[in-house]
């Protein structure tokens, strides 16, 4: 039996994690205007290499895709309650790969600014969770 008293928490930290993770993608795209951090496909395209020097072009390039489709594909899971564990695993590690490859690319202050660390751990703490309050998942449960 869930505790009650995690129901809305729960509910909130998918959200938060989502919408910021959403938010990142729309700022990619110029969706925040003036307040975007790149603005356009090409800086985002740049600050990805910048991250995954370590790596060939082709695919430094390849992961600004890749990255951006999984930052699309699991909050969109999470919000709608659907394999959320999955995606809960999924977006903690990919946002450790992110907080890992900022601190080695721009230093240790980078992913603190941007609590990369915090999301991480977040979506790894929903991830061990009994059970999901209102979720397709629980819905789709066979009794």
């Amino acid at each position: 039996m869930t505790d009650k008293k995690v129901l809305f928490p729960q509910l909130f930290l998918r959200i938060a994690i989502s919408v910021t993770m959403l938010s990142a993608v729309a700022d990619r795209f110029g969706f925040w205007g003036k307040n975007s951090a790149w603005g356009n496909w090409g800086s985002f395209e740049k600050y990805t290499q910048q991250l995954t020097f370590f790596l060939p072009e082709s695919l430094g390039n390849f992961s600004a895709y890749a990255a951006t489709f999984l930052e699309i594909l699991f909050p969109l899971l999470l919000i709608l309650g659907f394999k959320t564990k999955i995606a809960a695993y999924g977006t903690g590690f990919l946002l450790l790969i992110f907080a890992l490859s900022m601190t080695m690319a721009l230093g240790v202050k980078a992913p603190l600014d941007y609590s990369v660390w915090i999301g991480s751990a977040s979506a790894f703490l929903l991830a061990v969770q009994e059970k999901y309050s209102f979720t397709i998942d629980n819905l789709t449960k066979k009794i």
